[in-house]
């Protein structure tokens, strides 16, 4: 089984042990990261050489964003489309094994859900209605798989609230329906609700801000795996995983990895 994961860090460097923990333990073929938090160069590329991952396709930026695809087989860099309009390090893409790997990194958006009101939160707009328009010119031309920190709880149980977050930024209709036309138009399949469907409450990330986050288990699903469906075809339910035990581990990031497993 090929596996692939996907992680938003939060700083890879102060959290490359915990990395390479989760390395040793999960033992996926490719690691997609986001907001590595570091410029090319600074990127511990000797601690992933360490672990098996020999390979590696990084793109970073000095103090925020940066992403990074790392792998224990050869890959390939491939040219990823432009997504961020204000040229952020948030995209990186890769051929390993003959799949095409996109990783990408999703703009938050801050608090305010306004377009008009809030900059960031255009920028979201903005970056999503990009990933529409070059995946849905990009289908059907060849195996491809879609992961990262999309920041968009697409679904009624991809968050601990339908209701009270409806207009909470990470699940607001302006963002859901875009996040769908991307997937749909696209041709990706949701490997997550392939394998896991509703009504299951899924969760990839519980905020900082709550004191114990077992206890409350506020949620959003902000992390995601999908693939064509050539490749959805061959994906094994057993391999798909979400690391929720990570968010307990010692300084934690608030997004736990998400693994999924093909038959190549």
């Amino acid at each position: 089984m090929f596996r692939i994961a996907t992680w938003n860090i939060n700083s890879v460097r102060l959290r490359i042990e915990m990395v390479c923990r989760f390395l040793g333990e999960a033992k996926p073929d490719v690691l997609c990261l986001q907001e590595i938090k570091c410029r090319d160069g600074e990127f511990p590329s000797k601690q992933f050489q360490n672990a098996g991952y020999r390979h590696m396709h990084v793109v970073g930026q000095k103090g925020w964003h940066g992403v990074a695809i790392v792998s224990k087989h050869k890959l390939q860099p491939l040219e990823a489309p432009a997504l961020c309009p204000n040229y952020e390090a948030r995209v990186v893409a890769a051929k390993v094994a003959g799949v095409e790997i996109h990783n990408l990194y999703v703009p938050a958006g801050a608090d305010v859900p306004d377009p008009a009101g809030n900059p960031k939160f255009k920028h979201k707009l903005d970056v999503l209605d990009r990933m529409k328009k070059a995946y849905t010119a990009r289908k059907g031309k060849g195996p491809i798989v879609l992961v990262g920190d999309l920041n968009v709880a697409p679904g009624e149980h991809d968050v601990w609230s339908h209701k009270q977050l409806l207009d909470v930024v990470s699940h607001t209709p302006a963002e859901t329906e875009r996040l769908d036309a991307v997937r749909d138009l696209g041709g990706f399949v949701d490997l997550a609700r392939l394998h896991r469907p509703d009504p299951e409450k899924l969760f990839t990330w519980w905020s900082y801000r709550s004191p114990d986050w077992t206890k409350s288990n506020r949620g959003r699903r902000l992390d995601h795996i999908w693939a064509s469906q050539d490749l959805a075809a061959v994906s094994q339910a057993k391999g798909f995983q979400i690391h929720t035990p990570c968010r307990s581990w010692e300084r934690p990031s608030d997004h736990v990895p998400v693994v999924a497993g093909l038959v190549l």
